[in-house]
């Protein structure tokens, strides 16, 4: 970036195109992406300060936009010399031993660049982390005192070395010494991730500094990513592939400190509150900055999958994959009916349910959503736990959702603004599209809900219901719209509102059903399963039309059946079938509907009806 900035003659030309433009071709030669560390991956202090890095994650909160000076002019005490530099991927400006910054030149260019903070995709499942490490071909060395006995160490890893510290003893031997060229200990960092607590102690701040992961027990580094153009089209829950320059310089820390002392003397020197300075300027250690060059928004996450699917060879890949499809959604449902206890037809609902996605809105409508309620699970928490499991395995991102009146009295569900530290505050609800959420309402149990519970159940059938969720700005509520695949399991009908009842029935009911729900996973091989995660991310991504000639033949039959059975069928059943038909045509790989996957469509409808029929006779009550 220097030697773009120095190769200009003329001041204010157009070195930064071409920075992003040196980068952009860089990053397509023959899989450079591969060999860019990844923050994902790689523990913090194993990456070298402002060296190119790359980050996968979301954006949880917006920060108000900064100044910055774009470019500034240095003089020498000595010699009069002024030399011009740029601000740009920087957080601390750059001054020799000799040079103090004219800061009344008239060369001083003020820009603006905003600040987005920045965690790990909420609940991104551990095979995507795998793989993605795996795939990862950078090879780093720490910047600490201490030489691994690997190149490079996952974060799971490090979680091992906080639960053995006599590994880290044996590691982090000599840490005591040394200190930067600026007389400052450069401080060694035994821990980069946010343990279960959510909380990370900083010996810069006193309260614990809480690091704001929407979902508990996540862990991965949190960051502020700083972008410099086209930031409108960027929004908050969007999930971005940022690369940049990693600033981590420990001047920040100790920048913001004094900063702290001096504004607690003189509050008229800083217009922002101690809060508000501790949250939007932690500790570059346990928060690092990322100066992007490059950012993408990211159509899905599932590292097996070409990242964009409208190029050349994404369309060879797909192809590809198409030939062999059949064969794997027939795998596919004799996995799922093994899990569903041998039930073939929940299993059929449960892949619709999986390759489902909001794909347009009308008005305040969700078009494409399909909330299924599991019905008749066994009030035994380890089926409902391993199907869980199960999802985990098959998806990118999940999570899953005990529902307890404790839970739901005590959790923070709906996001809100918190105007002192001036920071969204996350909430369990603020997740990614494309995320898979099982509530498990095998939980609950009897029990008083107090004003938190019923804000949070409503907020749950809110986001079942519209795929919104309203965040908490104090004085207002303000909608933001989500894309959750929502799936309910519970003993007797939900008391949250679906798109879909299925009753299970169970053919098999095992002895051991811990043994038995393990053995599935285990049995199945590790590349049948990367197909059946293939296969759910891609067909959420193909295109679906009805044409002319099938709309008018599915009209007709529309009116033959309410003429057959004017009472039962409703408009509700006509949209019912033929979303059941949109993803029953998608999950055999077809993006039209024929007139087979209508009448399939048509008998799947029937035969989940008369099941939930059969069972209320059965209960003499509503399920």
């Amino acid at each position: 970036v220097c030697g773009f900035f120095v190769a200009q003659n003329v001041p204010n030309s157009d070195w930064e195109k071409k920075v992003t433009e040196y980068f952009k071709e860089k990053l397509k030669e023959n899989n450079a992406t591969n060999w860019v560390p990844s923050l994902n991956d790689v523990p913090v202090h194993y990456l070298k300060p402002n060296s190119l890095v790359k980050f996968r994650c979301m954006v949880q909160d917006m920060f108000d936009p900064e100044f910055y000076m774009g470019v500034y002019e240095t003089v020498d005490s000595n010699t009069n010399a002024r030399v011009l530099h740029f601000g740009k991927y920087r957080d601390v400006a750059e001054c020799g031993p000799q040079q103090e910054i004219d800061l009344n030149s008239s060369q001083t260019v003020t820009l603006e660049r905003q600040t987005f903070y920045c965690v790990p995709v909420p609940g991104e499942s551990a095979w995507v982390k795998e793989i993605s490490f795996f795939a990862s071909q950078a090879r780093v060395s720490p910047s600490t005192s201490y030489t691994p006995s690997r190149h490079k160490r996952s974060y799971e890893e490090d979680e091992d070395m906080d639960l053995h510290p006599s590994k880290q003893k044996e590691q982090h031997m000599g840490n005591n010494s040394g200190g930067d060229i600026h007389g400052c200990v450069e401080p060694k960092r035994l821990e980069t991730e946010a343990p279960a607590g959510h909380h990370l102690i900083s010996p810069n701040c006193s309260p614990p500094l809480d690091l704001n992961f929407p979902l508990p027990g996540e862990k991965g580094p949190a960051c502020l990513v700083k972008i410099y153009e086209s930031w409108e089209s960027f929004k908050v829950n969007d999930v971005l592939e940022v690369y940049g320059i990693l600033s981590v310089d420990p001047v920040l820390s100790i920048v913001n400190n004094e900063e702290r002392d001096s504004s607690a003397l003189d509050p008229m020197e800083c217009m922002d509150t101690a809060e508000e300075q501790r949250v939007h300027s932690p500790p570059a250690s346990l928060v690092p900055r990322i100066h992007v060059i490059l950012a993408q928004k990211l159509q899905h996450i599932n590292p097996l999958l070409p990242a964009c699917l409208k190029e050349e060879e994404s369309k060879t890949f797909v192809s590809n994959f198409m030939s062999e499809l059949s064969s794997v959604r027939a795998e596919l449902l004799g996995f799922l009916t093994h899990a569903l206890l041998g039930d073939s037809l929940a299993a059929e609902y449960l892949i619709l349910h999986l390759i489902s996605t909001v794909y347009a809105r009308r008005d305040v409508l969700p078009l494409g959503k399909f909330a299924v309620n599991l019905s008749g699970c066994p009030r035994n928490s380890v089926f409902t736990e391993h199907v869980y499991r199960i999802i985990q395995q098959l998806v990118p991102a999940s999570h899953r959702l005990q529902m307890t009146v404790e839970n739901m009295n005590h959790s923070r569900f709906i996001p809100h603004k918190d105007y002192a530290a001036n920071r969204l505050v996350s909430g369990v609800l603020q997740l990614a599209s494309n995320t898979s959420l099982v509530v498990d309402e095998t939980q609950l149990e009897q029990g008083q809900l107090d004003t938190t519970g019923v804000h949070n159940v409503t907020a749950l059938g809110n986001l079942i219901t519209w795929q919104k969720v309203d965040y908490d700005f104090n004085y207002h509520r303000m909608e933001f719209p989500c894309n959750i695949n929502v799936l309910i399991t519970s003993e007797g009908r939900s008391l949250l509102p679906s798109d879909c009842q299925v009753h299970l029935q169970p053919q098999i009911i095992p002895p051991n059903m811990e043994e038995y729900m393990s053995s599935l996973l285990t049995a199945v091989l590790p590349s049948v399963l990367n197909k059946f995660r293939i296969y759910l991310s891609l067909l959420r991504l193909l295109d679906y039309s009805i044409s002319d000639e099938v709309t008018k033949a599915v009209e007709e039959d529309f009116v033959e059946m309410r003429k057959n059975d004017p009472e039962s069928i409703t408009a509700d059943d006509l949209h019912k079938t033929l979303l059941v038909a949109r993803f029953l045509s998608l999950s055999a790989g077809q993006t039209t509907l024929s007139r087979e996957r209508w009448l399939r469509a048509k008998q799947l409808e029937a035969l989940r009806k008369a099941r939930l029929q059969q069972q209320q006779c059965v209960n003499g009550n509503e399920l």
